[in-house]
């Protein structure tokens, strides 16, 4: 639709119309007159539709409130009277996205659809959810989403089918003496968030940067103040947020502008502005004070020298951080250019900064971050892994190192390679979701302070150009000096590990809330509790159910085109040549096999492939390679990676991946620098060798207790596949001892480290058995095979890993958190059951109907979910969870859930509609590359793609309920891992063989 300026439809006008080269199409800022609400349009060609609605929500407390209503809204509108209507959108949308944020200012609603009518009946939930949300008439929904009290020793009945009459008992016997127990998705979220010293850091930074806004508190609530909520605090929040006034409408892509507009006007922005004005005027007939949205306002310049917090972790989680502000959020160039010096001064181990503070041995690692999209967006500096005292003399090296920058000059060619990067990420938009909800979040980093800012922070080749034209003119340094040296708005904040409160906190509350109750008290609570658990397992009504939008298998359409990709002649070496668009890049990937190592030699080939592209080689050194892979290349990779085949289990091709990606004018640079970081490398430097293997352990021990469920699923697929034996000496809970005892003995085994990596490098890195995968222009392609793809080396004959048989465990490691990740599987393949694309659909429906309401709704975990992939691996898991036991009897309990599998004709057909939409998504070009690859090795083809799409859409219920009996089989294996926090762990009766994960 070609809109112009001052034009009104549908009670929108247009205010500005801008092109806009970066989305690769033109932005249209429109206001809806008689609500207020705002809209920015993106328009552009991209298939993958998408809308926004967020609401500025500063907090005025750390209680949560609206990380809560971010929750609740979703549980239910006047519209759509369903429980859940987020996971039946999940359930049977073609959704791309579909999620919800909380952020430190704001909290947003984003979905995307490459279908049309799929994206309005998304818009159509979501605007009544957060517009009429069924909080205000079942109190249940803030108790299951925010916190509530439940009385201790039958949480396992709880989680069961018959709560009921256990609650009734017990509150007949009127037991004054029962125990309470806190419970509440977001309660239990944020405890396993905070276990985090990294988050707990950068709430001290925000806090100690912004002492008198509202970035000071925590916007997604502390366990300490979530239970301080009222649920009168939390309708009022509700009311005086969730005003279209206050609103940012975001739409996105090739769709129907015309229709989409007059929906938002009809359907809700017109009768809901009447609805708040009746509001309004009711509050000023009876003399109350009209509801207005908490200020956001800026923080005067503060300086806070040193905040200590004592919390309960490991020491090896010792942190700090240095806080900076750059200015406020109307200043985008500025706040652009301090990224770019960023990466130029501490991207890498090499940047120069960077290096200064390794040298320095305050910590294992160092790292710095942009913290924008605030309205004083500010720099972090943080050490991980620090040492005893670095904090003290963590400000006056890193200032020092700055001025020496400054002093010297900012390398040209440093910020040029910085430049050079930041232009490949923005030209290649590959931003992890769909772009239309990236964009929109990106919109608000101006938008949400200053309506004159709408698209603001969608620009960015004219801060590119300006920066490149003062290279060389002081610009850098004069920001470097305001910025950091002379600044008058800085923080530095610490996290000494010590033995933390929180638990004792919490205690402390239930018991003093005990004392202070009767046996009357005790009946409520259990009778709060019996209601809430009716509400969670009585199902929604079929009236209720049939308000929800839905779409018919008939939507879907025919499979999208899969790009042709296949073998070509005439390369050096065996070649997949991939006709993806790729817009102007190259991307290059070259696969050696890895059965040229011996399986104890695999902890190796992950350290190798740590340290390539960190060190110097022949002919550069290694800050010198660390500019030309930036300036050149738009990603530098190495990594081992394993392909299975749908056969046997040990049908496996290992390989080690050296993937390259540049622009066009760059592609002899993806062949040549990975060439001679592969051959060249010197493997000699051990010091910078134990920076890079030190930043790799922390890294993990973060991620064991932050995010322990992807830890416990390798774990766990390594009792019963040969790959996931594999996989944990690459990166998993064995690759971390091996690393652990290598770094406790570095200095004696440092010549052994070189001489092993040299070796493997050498028998590795050889053109027999390697294969090429490319995608880019024929141009390009010529190009990059003239330039001298291949290594030039003769290979010795391989020798198949010799991988030992895996053994069932039933592991549990003790991890710094006041939470628990569980995981179980099999290999499907093991107990004779073939794969067929019901599998998927039968995953779809347990994930988010059985598990969603048995493991997060009714037991409180943040996440849990199933997966069964074709390979074999069949995977339960669960994510931030305050119950081990229960949630691994829940487990065990679905495969007769999924034997009396009965669905509705239109929630079967839903389960299908989402599961092929799904398996269809659009990829990036770099996606779509490594998906491709990998169905080359694994021997499977497009045809095999197509029949697995076929057995989708015919799924069955009868099909999916004969998938019980092979699930059963694999539960009873009892393959089990877990990760968690002791007490957690300590408590369960599962016969755990228990590891305290973190000791020394």
């Amino acid at each position: 639709m070609n809109l112009s300026v001052n034009q009104t439809l549908h009670g929108f006008t247009v205010l500005a119309r801008e092109e806009l080269p970066e989305i690769d199409g033109t932005a249209f800022v429109l206001v809806h007159k008689k609500s207020g609400a705002r809209l920015l349009y993106l328009a552009n060609d991209d298939s993958n539709k998408a809308f926004s609605i967020a609401f500025k929500t500063p907090p005025a407390d750390d209680t949560g409130v609206f990380h809560i209503l971010e929750h609740s809204v979703l549980c239910g509108s006047d519209k759509f009277p369903v429980k859940e209507p987020f996971v039946d959108l999940l359930k049977s949308s073609m959704q791309t996205f579909l999620n919800a944020m909380t952020f430190p200012d704001k909290t947003m609603y984003p979905v995307a659809s490459t279908n049309e009518q799929d994206l309005l009946n998304l818009m159509d939930v979501y605007l009544d959810a957060v517009l009429h949300p069924a909080i205000y008439r079942k109190r249940a929904i803030f108790e299951q989403e925010g916190w509530h009290y439940e009385l201790a020793g039958d949480v396992e009945s709880d989680l069961g089918d018959s709560i009921a009459g256990d609650v009734v008992a017990r509150t007949e016997a009127e037991d004054a003496t029962a125990e309470l127990v806190l419970n509440g998705v977001v309660y239990n979220e944020m405890k396993g968030a905070l276990s985090d010293p990294n988050s707990v850091l950068y709430d001290e930074l925000q806090a100690a940067l912004f002492p008198d806004t509202a970035y000071r508190f925590e916007s997604g609530g502390t366990p300490r103040a979530i239970p301080d909520l009222t649920y009168e605090q939390f309708l009022d929040e509700h009311r005086r947020h969730y005003r279209l006034s206050n609103s940012y409408l975001t739409l996105y892509g090739d769709l129907d502008l015309n229709r989409m507009l007059a929906f938002l006007d009809r359907e809700y922005l017109s009768p809901v502005a009447d609805e708040e004005a009746a509001r309004d005027r009711e509050r000023s007939e009876a003399g109350e004070l009209p509801l207005v949205p908490h200020a956001l306002e800026a923080q005067a310049p503060v300086v806070a020298e040193h905040v200590k917090r004592t919390m309960d972790t490991a020491p090896e989680n010792a942190c700090a951080g240095l806080g900076y502000v750059i200015g406020d959020a109307a200043e985008r160039t500025r706040v652009t250019a301090v990224d770019i010096l960023l990466d130029a001064l501490m991207g890498s181990n090499e940047a120069p900064v960077k290096r200064a503070l390794l040298d320095a041995g305050l910590a294992d690692d160092v790292l710095a971050f942009l913290a924008d999209g605030m309205l004083q967006p500010f720099i972090v500096v943080q050490l991980r892994g620090a040492k005893p005292e670095a904090a003290k003399r963590f400000r006056a090296i890193f200032e020092d190192a700055v001025r020496a920058v400054v002093e010297q000059g900012v390398d040209r060619t440093l910020v040029e390679a910085s430049l050079s990067r930041a232009e490949f990420v923005m030209r290649e938009h590959d931003f992890g979701m769909a772009d239309g909800v990236a964009l929109s979040m990106t919109a608000l980093s101006g938008w949400l302070y200053d309506d004159a800012l709408a698209t603001t922070y969608l620009r960015y080749e004219d801060d590119f150009a300006l920066m490149r034209r003062e290279l060389g003119t002081g610009y850098f340094e004069r920001i470097l000096v305001d910025v950091f040296l002379e600044s008058d708005h800085w923080a530095l904040a610490e996290i000494v590990p010590a033995d933390g409160d929180e638990e004792a906190f919490e205690i402390e509350r239930l018991r003093t809330a005990e004392a202070a109750m009767d046996p009357a008290d005790f009946a409520r609570i259990a009778d709060e509790e019996a209601a809430l658990r009716r509400m969670q397992t009585e199902p929604d009504a079929p009236a209720a159910l049939a308000t929800l939008p839905r779409l018919s298998v008939g939507d879907i359409g025919d499979a999208p085109d899969e790009p042709a990709y296949g073998t070509v002649d005439g390369t050096p070496v065996p070649c997949i040549r991939h006709h993806v668009p790729s817009r102007g890049i190259a991307y290059t990937y070259r696969y050696f096999d890895l059965n040229r190592a011996q399986f104890e030699e695999l902890p190796y080939v992950a350290v190798l492939a740590l340290v390539l592209g960190k060190l110097g080689t022949a002919r550069h050194t290694a800050a010198e390679i660390d500019t030309l892979v930036n300036g050149k290349l738009g990603n530098l990779s190495f990594f081992a990676d394993l392909y299975e085949g749908d056969g046997e289990a040990r049908d496996l091709a290992p390989k080690f991946v050296v993937g390259a990606s540049a622009l066009s004018e760059n592609v002899e640079a993806a062949c040549e620098l990975p060439l001679e970081i592969m051959l060249e490398t010197d493997f000699s430097d051990a010091g910078k060798i134990k920076d890079v293997l030190q930043q790799r352990r922390i890294g993990m021990e973060q991620s064991f207790a932050a995010a322990g469920h992807a830890a416990a699923m390798a774990r766990v697929a390594s009792y019963y596949l040969p790959a996931g034996v594999i996989r944990e000496q690459l990166g998993g809970i064995d690759f971390y001892r091996f690393l652990k005892d290598l770094l406790a003995h570095y200095d004696e085994r440092a010549d052994e480290v070189a001489e092993h990596l040299t070796a493997l490098a050498r028998r590795l890195f050889v053109d027999e058995g390697c294969t090429v995968s490319f995608a880019g222009s024929d141009e390009d392609f010529e190009r990059f095979w003239s330039a001298g793809a291949g290594t030039g080396r003769p290979g010795s004959p391989e020798l198949p890993l010799s991988v030992p048989e895996p053994v069932i465990r039933n592991e549990a490691f003790v991890v710094p958190s006041d939470v628990c990740y569980a995981a179980q599987g099999f290999d499907r393949r093991a107990i004779g059951a073939p794969y067929t694309g019901a599998w998927q659909v039968a995953a779809r429906a347990l994930s988010y109907d059985y598990l969603w309401n048995e493991v997060r709704v009714k037991g409180g975990a943040y996440g849990a979910g199933f997966g069964a992939a074709r390979t074999g691996n069949m995977r339960f898991y669960s994510y931030r969870d305050p119950h081990l036991d229960e949630t691994l009897a829940r487990f065990a309990e679905s495969a007769a859930w999924l034997a009396s599998f009965e669905p509705r004709t239109e929630e079967m057909e839903g389960y299908v509609v989402a599961t092929v939409a799904g398996f269809d998504a659009p990829l990036k070009a770099r996606a779509l590359v490594r998906r491709q690859d990998g169905d080359w090795f694994a021997g499977r083809t497009p045809e095999t793609r197509h029949a697995t799409r076929s057995e989708m859409l015919s799924a069955t219920p009868e099909e999916v309920r004969s998938l019980a009996k092979p699930l059963a089989l694999a539960i009873e294996r009892n393959a089990v891992c877990a990760f968690g926090g002791q007490d957690i762990i300590e408590e369960s009766g599962a016969g755990f063989d228990v590891i305290t994960l973190l000791a020394e």
